[in-house]
């Protein structure tokens, strides 16, 4: 088996021989591991009747396996003091666990039962609909969810990356045992698989579990890429008369993950509204006391990406707010930022950055992140003066770039009252 090892942060990778990409970064001066087995595809992949069957088959991973029931996988790591977590993206499904290095050979075990020896029990899969339906209730209850839903939606109209990861009411009511083993085989596969560990674990030890119970596995071809995405610049006002706010989001399109812009990106971000000290948080907040959240995010994927504002207000501050956004977006690209605030939004982000890698579970995960957007590890000091050398220029080009009145997009979710906003009102 073929070993490339990495200088960067003492990473190891090397790749069974059906395919299956094993990851590990030594930390000896901890006693904790954090494992992780992750698919590298996403509810991206689905097709419009199959909305929702990723996020639904890590629901069903947990339920039993052929040797564990439910209640067994929960307690197995539980007992230990460890954790066992999961979380499905568009573009990305993990299965992870955290527990004492003594404790690693149990987290594995389970870990990998749950992926390769699911039961997708009939009379499972009808309880779990329930469990997401009603998951899917408490998310359309949340205002703040439910307009970035609506925003993405409209923003990827008729994309793979538009449509919710836990699907509808209607697409998981049709889930079913035959659908769910198809899509199962389909991604979860060798080609498709990395395994990362970061804790007090060897390459050697992480080779030696992953092969007795991975190398097996025969051998497939590559999951078919997803279709590339558009974006669209849409207004979309909703009206929901049980809403005491206005909730809106405003954005534009954004660069892919690795684009080689994407730390300038990150820097404008932060100073736009990565934080209290951020212009929208400090101007909207603290200044005019118009909203209580406000704040911007970077959404990226392979091939595409939004930068987009979100703020809770009233109905009459609503138009006030995104003019104010505009405004904000208006002034980076005609000012260029001064030499403090450049600094102050270096710092925060090179802050976030280090404390991000100092437990095992960061750590674990920014190593499957990097090898699935990027194929390469980057050390902390690489990262540093990656943003370092972010000058004001490249801010402002940046923001030159993103910030284009034909491409705003708006979408509004409250008690309207007649509020009507037009594409004339998002002029930057």
């Amino acid at each position: 088996m073929p070993d490339l090892t990495t200088t960067a942060r003492d990473i190891e990778i090397s790749r069974l021989p059906n395919g299956v990409v094993l990851i590990s970064e030594t930390m000896p001066q901890v006693r904790s591991v954090s494992i992780g087995i992750w698919m590298g595809t996403g509810s991206r992949q689905e097709r419009p009747e199959e909305n929702g069957v990723s996020h639904f088959i890590e629901h069903m991973l947990f339920k039993g396996t052929t040797s564990r029931t439910a209640e067994e996988i929960a307690r197995a790591v539980d007992s230990t003091g460890g954790n066992l977590d999961a979380f499905t993206a568009k573009e990305m499904v993990s299965y992870s666990a955290k527990v004492l290095d003594e404790h690693l050979p149990l987290a594995f075990d389970v870990l990998s039962d749950m992926v390769l020896h699911p039961l997708f029990r009939p009379e499972d899969i009808e309880k779990e609909k329930g469990v997401v339906l009603e998951e899917l209730k408490m998310e359309a209850d949340n205002p703040e969810y439910l307009i970035h839903e609506i925003f993405t939606n409209n923003f990827w109209k008729d994309h793979p990356l538009g449509k919710p990861i836990l699907g509808t009411r209607e697409t998981v009511r049709r889930f079913c045992r035959d659908r769910i083993e198809e899509y199962y085989r389909k991604i979860y596969v060798p080609s498709n698989m990395v395994i990362t560990a970061a804790g007090n674990i060897t390459h050697e030890r992480l080779v030696e579990l992953a092969g007795e119970r991975f190398a097996a596995l025969a051998p497939n071809g590559q999951v078919p890429p997803s279709p590339p995405a558009s974006v669209h610049a849409r207004i979309t006002q909703r009206n929901n008369k049980s809403l005491e706010q206005l909730h809106l989001c405003v954005g534009v399109p954004c660069y892919p993950f690795a684009h080689e812009k994407r730390y300038a990106c990150y820097v404008l971000n932060t100073l736009l509204g990565g934080g209290m000290s951020s212009r929208l948080f400090q101007n909207i907040r603290e200044q005019r006391g118009l909203a209580y959240a406000v704040f911007s995010e970077i959404t990226s994927y392979r091939d595409t990406g939004c930068l987009s504002v979100y703020a809770g207000t009233s109905v009459e501050s609503g138009r006030k707010v995104i003019g104010l956004i505009l405004d904000e977006f208006r002034k980076l690209k005609q000012e260029r930022v001064s030499e403090e605030e450049l600094r102050r939004a270096k710092d925060h982000l090179k802050g976030s950055f280090v404390l991000g890698l100092e437990s095992t579970n960061s750590r674990m995960s920014n190593l499957a992140r990097q090898h699935l957007y990027f194929g390469r590890f980057f050390s902390v000091s690489e990262l540093m003066e990656s943003i370092e050398q972010v000058t004001a220029e490249d801010v402002q080009q940046v923001a030159q770039d993103l910030f284009r009145s034909e491409h705003v997009a708006l979408a509004v979710l409250g008690n309207l009252k007649g509020f009507r906003i037009r594409r004339e009102d998002l002029t930057c």
